[in-house]
């Protein structure tokens, strides 16, 4: 069983060229399933058909409805079109109480999966695949009866949900297990299956999961090829591509017209130089070349074109400062610890120099200050005849009277 945890994401919304298939969604809309949650189940089932490509030659899609009764929505002749399906699963009602999940695998077999009701022959290899989606313990026997929809061809997927029953879900799937039962905490977290049932029904897109080919990537089976634009070719790390000598003569020149031009120096290729189509920074490698970005910017996919990075901590992403890096926007720029001074390389630090005055120096230079100020006030203070002399019987004379004294 495969469980899947809470934080859903969501994912991608594309077509796939699957194999034709017959699929019928049987889903539990009994009491213990509440209102919001199946919508939510609806939903699920919206945006499986949402990554299906859907057609009379393509996926045929059926809905049978089961609580305590059955009852078939809709059939796998019913509609052909994405649109009007998505619509038919939004308009679904959840029926009552009970959980008679083996009545509906009976009647998913006996009815939805018929030439009647729009199943193709087996004859034309198209798969029969049934998806049940529950919450709960089934209240009738589904052992045999999932056995024998097995044995008609039916390849059966249990999807349990909050309180369903591990060991019927069990019962009920195709083998192996691992594969065909899934389990989620909740059916707001049901949609991240989507993902896991479309690399399973469509296959795994090997390349859309992320790869490193320079120029093109080709699916194969579950990994994929890496392959080159015309006048290129691909070089022994079976990855990137080089500019094929023979079929990209320079404008004006023969067929050889690069390989003469490339070697007349004797200084080797200059990839770069010839042409590239990087959108920042072209960086020589052998005969061919790689892409580069500035700083704060990160190459795309395509290994040519660049994109900022989303995380704004350019220190994190590598600096060269010689003690602290600090961010600024999408780029950093240097400082250093206490005592230290920036360089004029705005990278490295040198210690401080601080001119030293002793103690005594300074009180003897405050001093003289000090005393040549005061020489100054007093001069100033005579020059206006109101300078006081303090006598040895304390009192104070002005320096008139005490000028007649002294004549």
């Amino acid at each position: 069983c495969a469980k899947f945890d809470e934080n859903p994401s969501k994912s991608t919304r594309r077509d796939c060229r699957n194999r034709p298939i017959d699929l019928v969604f049987i889903i539990d809309s009994s009491r213990s399933v509440r209102p919001a949650e199946f919508e939510k189940a609806k939903e699920f089932l919206q945006d499986m058909v949402d990554s299906l490509e859907i057609g009379s030659d393509a996926t045929r899609v059926g809905l049978v409805n089961y609580a305590s009764t059955v009852q078939t929505e809709f059939l796998l002749k019913t509609y052909f079109n994405k649109s009007a399906l998505k619509q038919a699963l939004a308009r679904v009602e959840p029926l009552a109480s009970g959980t008679m999940t083996g009545m509906a695998i009976k009647t998913a077999m006996e009815k939805a999966f018929t030439a009647e009701a729009g199943a193709r022959a087996s004859s034309k290899n198209i798969a029969k695949v049934a998806i049940i989606v529950t919450d709960g313990r089934p209240q009738d026997k589904v052992e045999d009866v999932s056995a024998a929809a097995r044995a008609s061809g039916i390849e059966i997927y249990a999807v349990g949900v909050d309180r369903a029953d591990m060991m019927s879900l069990r019962l009920m799937a195709s083998q192996p297990h691992d594969e065909h039962v899934f389990y989620v905490e909740t059916y707001g977290v049901i949609e991240k299956l989507t993902s896991k049932f479309r690399e399973t029904l469509c296959g795994l897109d090997a390349c859309a999961q992320g790869h490193n080919c320079q120029h093109i990537c080709v699916n194969s089976g579950d990994s994929y090829d890496c392959k080159c634009h015309t006048g290129y070719v691909l070089n022994q790390d079976k990855k990137t591509c080089s500019r094929n000598l023979w079929f990209a003569p320079a404008k004006g020149q023969g067929q050889n017209g690069y390989w003469r031009q490339a070697f007349s120096s004797g200084s080797g290729w200059d990839a770069c130089a010839r042409r590239h189509d990087c959108q920042h920074i072209c960086v020589n490698s052998g005969n061919a070349y790689t892409c580069k970005c500035r700083v704060g910017y990160m190459l795309n996919m395509d290994r040519k074109t660049c994109s900022r990075k989303k995380s704004s901590d350019a220190c994190a992403q590598g600096h060269n400062c010689q003690h602290i890096c600090i961010n600024n926007g999408y780029s950093y720029k240097c400082n250093c610890r206490i005592g230290y001074v920036l360089n004029a390389d705005q990278k490295t630090c040198s210690q401080e120099l601080k001119n030293e005055i002793t103690q005594d120096a300074c009180m003897c230079e405050a001093q003289i200050a000090f005393q040549k100020k005061v020489q100054s006030i007093i001069q100033k203070l005579s020059r206006k005849h109101i300078l006081f002399l303090f006598l040895s019987d304390l009192h104070f004379v002005p320096l008139k009277m005490f000028g007649r004294l002294v004549h």
